[in-house]
């Protein structure tokens, strides 16, 4: 149990940001910046900028809506001003910082349960982990994102997609930063296409990502941190309005149910993400199609919440209960996880 900053009650909390649910829900113009203090620490450890900039020429990617300096990078580490132009750290939109990996069929992917491969008895998932990711999660799974060195091109990528690869799933991290290389080795590839991301994308590449799902048979899999925007500001560093405006979007654009172009999932960070959060999540889904499946996803502790505990079963059946209540398809994943 950690004492609550503001309100100086005890509950489950990290004690890299000690402000209680209550307190960011009642309280956000006192949450946000201690969380943004913390945010900045964590961006600065990592030779990051701190903050979105906002003077210089525009990336236009994602939420974040940065502004680059000469010589600078964007928020996500990924997007450099080079002599007024916007080019990625990797100085080609060709090459991208990416490791790979096969998975065989049917894969542990968030999505498996409801993609088209789902009933594969033979055949590999090519998986692409992307590094750079636009958010700043405090609760990140997989925050060695950031280290990633490896770089490859568009034609190397699109070689390792054999005779046994069913589909690609591109995932990181996030997509996003180096998403023009993605995209590219979608359209290189003739298999199923996955994406794994935030959704914080810009609407244009909202459309491109859909497109490239959508004619593939693939699924675009959103993680949805939080409802509350002010909620997702603190635990991610930045708003969440892209990713609900995208999921709607996509939803709306690229109609299909089998296999569904869309599915979301939410992690149950243990004493910032409760029921109340993921009814708003499933209620928000529900107004588009009740019958887009939802996966609850148990966390284990890593980054900066490596001091709070697993989620607790108890907070797993709750937030099960609570998205049943309007959605048809929901499952628990990881739920070996569960204390």
């Amino acid at each position: 149990m950690t004492t609550c900053t503001l309100c100086g009650k005890d509950s489950v909390l990290s004690g890299v940001l000690p402000v209680c649910l209550t307190c960011i829900r009642t309280h956000p113009g006192k949450a946000l910046p201690l969380a943004e203090a913390v945010h900045r620490k964590v961006k600065k450890n990592y030779g990051m900028p701190e903050k979105p900039p906002d003077q210089g020429a525009p990336c236009g990617f994602c939420v974040n809506g940065c502004r680059i300096g000469e010589g600078h990078s964007g928020y996500c580490g990924m997007r450099w001003n080079s002599h007024g132009s916007i080019v990625p750290r990797s100085g080609s939109e060709d090459t991208a910082f990416v490791e790979c990996y096969y998975d065989p069929l049917p894969t542990n992917c968030v999505s498996m349960h409801y993609c088209g491969e789902r009933h594969a008895i033979s055949g590999k998932n090519l998986a692409v982990f992307y590094g750079g990711c636009t958010y700043n999660c405090l609760f990140c799974q997989n925050w060695h994102h950031r280290m990633v060195s490896h770089t490859m091109s568009v034609q190397e990528l699109s070689s390792r997609v054999d005779d046994e690869t069913a589909c690609i799933c591109f995932f990181g991290g996030d997509p996003t930063p180096q998403i023009l290389h993605a995209l590219n080795v979608a359209r290189n590839v003739d298999v199923r296409v996955c994406w794994e991301t935030n959704g914080a994308f810009s609407r244009s590449l909202a459309r491109r990502v859909g497109k490239t799902a959508f004619s593939s048979g693939g699924t675009v899999k959103f993680d949805v941190k939080a409802y509350s925007d002010s909620l997702h500001h603190v635990l991610c560093g930045t708003s969440n309005r892209h990713t609900l405006s995208n999921f709607k979007y996509i939803h709306e654009r690229f109609p299909r149910k089998e296999p569904p172009i869309l599915v979301a999932s939410t992690l149950l960070v243990p004493g910032y993400i409760d029921e109340k959060e993921v009814a708003d999540i499933a209620q928000f889904i529900a107004a588009l199609d009740p019958d887009i499946p939802y996966s609850l996803l148990a966390f284990h502790p890593d980054f900066r919440f490596s001091d709070l505990p697993c989620t607790s079963r108890e907070l797993a059946l709750a937030c099960l209960e609570a998205a049943r209540e309007h959605l048809c398809r929901v499952n628990l994943g990881n739920a070996w996880l569960l204390t």
